[in-house]
């Protein structure tokens, strides 16, 4: 898949470069996404980018490091790239270019130093439990991953879910 075959694609940056706000239409990124949608997988027919990396993730076996970024992730490239594209590039030869506060496109001051805005939604590791996996080889123990959070083992876990939780077990949810 190359830009030249998906044409909508041209249309949607150029309606970017003449309005960078449209960046939070959901028909721009929708564009958008499925240009990156067919960049991972040309056979796809997803429209979404999350969609896309679900199926690429649990169905194909990819690694997450070669599935497409979440919707929320490229949002905020996409925003980066108009603030550097419409008001720095576009602007580079004006003497005092009067730019908007980097803050509104994907960036922010930590530290007295902008950083890219990678996501604003919590990252899955701290909110889903469900990917929390122990490693234990002789069976679960009190300093089992899962007993500490309450949890009972998995097919992810070593063990295959296959043992007897202490941690559940004390407290009668086994």
């Amino acid at each position: 898949m190359s830009w030249t075959e998906f044409q909508s694609l041209t249309h949607a940056m150029h309606e970017l470069c003449i309005d960078p706000k449209l960046v939070d239409q959901s028909r721009i990124i929708a564009v958008i996404e499925r240009f990156v949608v067919l960049l991972y997988d040309r056979t796809s027919d997803a429209e979404c980018v999350d969609v896309c990396r679900k199926h690429l993730f649990a169905r194909k076996g990819r690694s997450m490091e070669s599935i497409p970024p979440t919707r929320d992730a490229l949002v905020q490239h996409v925003k980066r790239a108009c603030f550097q594209v419409v008001f720095i590039w576009n602007t580079a030869l004006q003497s005092c270019p009067t730019l908007p506060s980097p803050s509104e496109w994907g960036w922010m001051v930590d530290g007295g130093k902008w950083n890219p805005v990678w996501m604003t939604l919590p990252q899955a590791s701290k909110i889903c439990m469900e990917l929390l996996k122990c490693g234990c080889k002789t069976g679960c123990t009190r300093n089992c991953k899962c007993s500490k959070a309450f949890m009972k083992c998995t097919s992810l876990c070593y063990c295959g879910g296959e043992c007897d939780n202490p941690g559940l077990r004390e407290l009668g949810q086994e």
